[in-house]
């Protein structure tokens, strides 16, 4: 049996967080002995680990600022106060400081396995949580294998960073069969109406996930009197700002905050289309899951899109990264006769692509290769 650890910072929202829980969840435990184990104990996401994967934390609560001071050890040092047993691979589930912990294993007998989900676009960025740029480098390159959430997350880190580490492209994993069971839920009455087209968001309420953007684009669209109404699934610090954005304009009725859910995908299902206005992603989950429940997609151009929804907009509608354009695509599926039905076809069809079987059997294809190097 392969012993591995997967070092994540926590567990809370983000999508990462929850495409890991999803993968391990699904693993074979009668090859592999997982771990899961957090920087720090907190987060959302921890509740669906199963019982079968082992979880530990290094510290209790979030230490603001923590980046900050883990640079004032060496990658070494990190390694020797956090990991204490032996694994025969080692997996930083995140960029920045997990891949630093991990970087400072010094036992050759150890494979280590670097995870990148979003773009970094230079150096700089990549070495954020790193001393410097120099040490990124370095640390990079003590791992045995680089995989990436997506090819155009690949070329980036490849570009910024120049590492020579065979690099991999392993797509997120989302539980298909659970998402579709889950999405076929009823919702609260006096929530979504039919006579209104819905438009939804899922995320994080962050700035970088441009929900403030959506939300000025449906007050132009209630201008022109069309029936729109957006919903957004997720708590965050930019949950004031759109309150007051929507109170200001007179958007109570056709802009919906609903938290965060343990079951987004009810809501998700019964909306008619799929709103990503993020200014950065890495292959987005929450995009994959529209396509899963077989949603329309109307997305900004961010890392993995084209290669999720076609070079030709195939399977959903890709437009530019800027609230212009983003207005222009879903004005489209107002206008345009048949144009959602189109989508939701094709969206049930890419859907079938990111299979729970499928994205879990290439993970373990590859650490198998890796453990029998």
């Amino acid at each position: 049996m392969i012993k591995i650890l997967f070092l994540i910072h926590d567990l809370g929202q983000g999508g990462a967080e929850k495409v890991l829980v999803n993968l391990v969840n699904n693993m074979d435990y009668s090859k592999f002995d997982i771990t899961v184990m957090t920087l720090f104990d907190c987060g959302e996401n921890r509740q669906f680990l199963r019982k079968d994967v082992h979880y530990k934390s290094w510290c209790k609560k979030m230490i603001p600022g923590n980046s900050h001071l883990m640079k004032l050890l060496s990658p070494e040092q990190l390694h020797k106060i956090i990991i204490k047993e032996h694994y025969d691979i080692e997996i930083a589930y995140l960029e920045g400081p997990c891949a630093r912990v991990v970087s400072g294993c010094n036992d050759p007998t150890i494979k280590k396995l670097a995870w990148i989900h979003i773009e970094q676009h230079t150096a700089e960025r990549a070495g954020v949580s790193f001393r410097n740029v120099a040490e990124a480098k370095a640390c990079y390159r003590r791992f045995d294998r680089i995989v990436c959430v997506s090819q155009t997350v690949k070329q980036d880190f490849v570009q910024a960073l120049q590492v020579p580490v065979p690099h991999e492209v392993l797509y997120n994993t989302n539980e298909s069969d659970k998402i579709v069971c889950l999405s076929q839920e009823a919702i609260e009455p006096g929530i979504m109406f039919s006579d209104e087209i819905k438009l939804v968001g899922v995320g994080k309420l962050l700035k970088s996930k441009g929900f403030d953007r959506v939300a000025r684009i449906v007050k132009r669209l209630k201008e022109q009197g069309h029936p729109v109404h957006l919903y957004l699934l997720g708590e965050g610090p930019e949950r004031n700002s759109l309150q007051e954005y929507i109170q200001q304009n007179g958007l109570e009725c056709n802009v919906t905050l609903l938290g965060y859910q343990l079951n987004p995908y009810k809501y998700v299902a019964k909306s008619d289309l799929f709103v990503c206005a993020s200014y950065a992603e890495g292959f987005s989950t929450a995009a994959t899951e529209a396509l899963i429940i077989g949603i329309p997609i109307c997305t900004v151009k961010v890392s993995g899109m084209k290669e999720m929804l076609g070079e030709n907009n195939e399977y959903g509608v890709v437009v530019e990264n800027n609230e212009e354009a983003l207005y222009q695509g879903i004005k489209r599926f107002f206008v345009e006769p048949g144009l959602l039905e189109h989508y939701m076809k094709q969206a049930k069809k890419r859907g079938k692509d990111f299979s729970t079987g499928k994205t879990v059997q290439a993970v373990e294809k590859l650490l198998i290769e890796l453990f029998e190097e």
